[in-house]
């Protein structure tokens, strides 16, 4: 527990929501200066015993329980990174579960702007994979008006993508369905990804290879083969990040390297090197 950034994060938080936005009277007691909800204010309005909250907020409850931090995040109108940040300051872990039912499916519309920056194939799919932002170099990887709604979808289901994902049942089906798996294991609920499923184990290809697919959740610096519109036949490597504001989506950049034979020796690790003090 890091009670100096806990107190701080939920006294910043707290100072943002007003008694009167709740029906409530800020209190006249002398003395009293903080601006926001008091930290009995949000006991009472929690439904939780007195002291529950000023608990929390000073560090002196070690093991705050789960649905605490959801009442409190929610309360507070906390974003998905304070949400994040509550879990990590005030228990040392992540979040189980997104707070909120639209993370992941949403993203700020700089992103566009981000990706049209790149000058490889890039896209941000949310967590259902569906398309969020492309760039030109994506869109020439598609015939006219044929980029696919949703990239899951278009690796697993669609028959037509078998003849761009070069080696498809041992290079592209093995490496994207475990993703499918996972990500409905996160989220079961998921219609979009629930139909998805269907469509794959419909198909007696997919299907067998859906049954077997491992654990291991391969994609950042992967390589496969792929057939490229303009370009002919290559390998892209897979570039992976994440938006830090939408749990589950993803950003993707696929560098495209021409030619029938892959690279056999990987790009170095990247990393920052120690600085030497004379």
């Amino acid at each position: 527990m890091d009670k100096v950034a806990l107190r701080g994060l939920l006294r910043e938080r707290r100072a943002r929501i007003t008694p009167e936005s709740h029906g409530l009277h800020r209190p006249t007691r002398q003395g009293r200066r903080a601006p926001g909800l008091s930290q009995a204010q949000i006991d009472h309005l929690l439904h939780r015993a007195p002291d529950t909250y000023g608990r929390l907020e000073s560090g002196r409850y070690p093991h705050p329980p789960a649905d605490l931090l959801e009442d409190v995040a929610r309360l507070l109108d906390m974003n998905e990174q304070e949400w994040t940040a509550l879990w990590r300051y005030g228990l040392g872990q992540d979040p189980p579960h997104p707070l909120n039912s639209r993370s992941g499916q949403e993203i700020p519309g700089v992103w566009q702007e981000a990706v049209d920056g790149i000058a490889h194939m890039a896209y941000v799919h949310d967590r259902s994979w569906n398309l969020l932002a492309v760039n030109s170099a994506f869109t020439a990887l598609f015939p006219p008006g044929r980029v696919p709604h949703n990239t899951m979808r278009w690796m697993v289901v669609d028959r037509a993508a078998r003849s761009m994902l070069l080696d498809w049942e041992n290079s592209w089906a093995p490496f994207a369905l475990p993703h499918l798996r996972g990500a409905l294991a996160a989220d079961p609920h998921d219609e979009t990804l629930k139909q998805i499923e269907k469509e794959v184990l419909a198909d007696p290809v997919s299907s067998r290879i859906y049954e077997r697919a491992g654990a291991h959740l391969p994609l950042d610096g992967d390589e496969r083969p792929l057939c490229h519109l303009a370009l002919g036949s290559g390998w892209v490597t897979v570039c992976a990040a994440q938006p830090m504001a939408a749990p589950g989506a993803r950003m993707i950049i696929l560098v495209f390297h021409p030619g029938e034979r892959r690279r056999h020796a990987r790009t170095p690790m990247l990393r920052a090197e120690s600085t030497r003090h004379p």
